[in-house]
């Protein structure tokens, strides 16, 4: 057999494994890049089987919480303010706080939370919420996830999926950090190097089959389906082929150009290769799913970029322009209605009463 031909049916191996491995559900890609002088840019794609209606918020520090999960839900008053992209009105899928913390959750069929009777608990809707509003680095995440002070339940989101997912989070410095529940039990994965994380299978199985195709050489071949094993491979050699500082071979029309508004468009380039256009699904598997709206977050400035799959245009948000100071009103920038944005928005934002997360109900243990 030629390496070519091995490679080929490693491939289709590859895709047959995770494409009818029974219970896996939507897919998502994640991917973190740092330049040379240190600007550090998150982006994050949304693949999902349906709009999702979602819409952005700014939620300001001193904001009273409730896990929305029954009569001992976790309570917390949030430390930090926040933007933040919602799933369904009723549970965050992805935001950015005013310290530069990233955090999101994509779809993990393994996932399995457990729980003990002795701590209270919390609806897997506010897990992102939860962590935007009380830490500022990953290691502060880190720290504070792994005492596992309370217990996660997860809803049933619209349609009935339960709400299966493991959480990614990345600093302004660069850190990044994997949290998954497997049988009931926390697993971290918190390493700098771990800069592209997508679906199932798990994060150290994604690491082993993204290690073999490191040996291959993504200029001589890439996986090319919309797997999420594929997608991993792929975005992990982009993230790391793009410039890492300015270049002016295709700036040097734009003086004013500066590295951060390069990195985060060469950052949205990744995010495009790896997105699955519309209309690309599979009858009875839903973990094939389009992507319906990408994130890029610029850490080092606070700026949060939306890019739909609907609309022509990308918009911004600077947190800088925002009132996040404790004692603000919480303010929505409506898209659910197929509203069109261009350039910086944030002076778009209208106060709105905040929406309840999705309420989960804890389990006898």
């Amino acid at each position: 057999m030629s390496r070519f031909s091995l490679w080929a049916a490693l491939l289709g191996s590859m895709f047959f494994l995770l494409i009818w491995l029974p219970g896996v559900s939507m897919a998502c890609t994640r991917v973190l890049y740092v330049g040379d002088d240190g600007t550090v840019v998150t982006g994050r794609n949304m693949d999902w089987s349906e709009d999702q209606g979602t819409n952005l918020w700014a939620f300001p520090a001193g904001m009273q919480r409730d896990g929305a999960a029954g009569d001992n839900s976790v309570r917390w008053v949030s430390r930090y303010g926040s933007v933040v992209a919602t799933t369904y009105e009723s549970a965050i899928g992805d935001g950015m706080n005013e310290k530069g913390l990233v955090a999101g959750v994509l779809w993990l069929a393994e996932s399995e939370y457990g729980g003990h009777p002795n701590r209270p608990n919390m609806s897997v809707a506010a897990w992102v919420q939860y962590v935007l509003d009380n830490y500022a680095s990953v290691n502060e995440t880190v720290a504070g996830l792994q005492k596992e002070s309370f217990n996660l339940v997860r809803p049933v989101l619209p349609g009935g999926k339960p709400a299966n997912v493991h959480l990614v989070v990345s600093d302004a410095s660069g850190d990044s950090a994997i949290f998954e529940y497997i049988d009931g039990k926390i697993t971290i994965h918190h390493d700098r190097q771990y800069v592209v994380v997508t679906n199932s299978p798990t994060y150290d199985q994604q690491i082993a089959i993204n290690a073999y195709w490191k040996t291959v050489g993504g200029l001589n071949f890439l996986p090319g389906t919309i797997s999420a094993a594929d997608r991993f491979v792929r975005a992990s050699f982009f993230i790391n082929a793009i410039p890492k500082n300015l270049d002016t071979r295709y700036s040097s029309a734009l003086p004013d150009k500066t590295f951060a508004e390069q990195a985060v468009a060469s950052v949205l380039g990744v995010q495009r290769t790896v997105s699955t256009p519309l209309g690309i699904a599979v009858t009875g598997q839903p973990n094939i799913s389009s992507t319906i709206w990408r994130t890029t977050a610029d850490q080092s400035h606070l700026v949060y970029f939306f890019d739909s799959a609907t609309r022509p245009n990308t918009f911004w948000v600077a947190l800088g322009k925002l009132d996040l100071a404790p004692g603000a009103k919480a303010k929505r920038l409506s898209l659910q209605n197929g509203e069109v944005y261009s350039g910086e928005v944030s002076g778009q934002f209208v106060a709105a009463e905040p929406f309840r997360f999705c309420e989960a109900q804890p389990k006898e243990h």
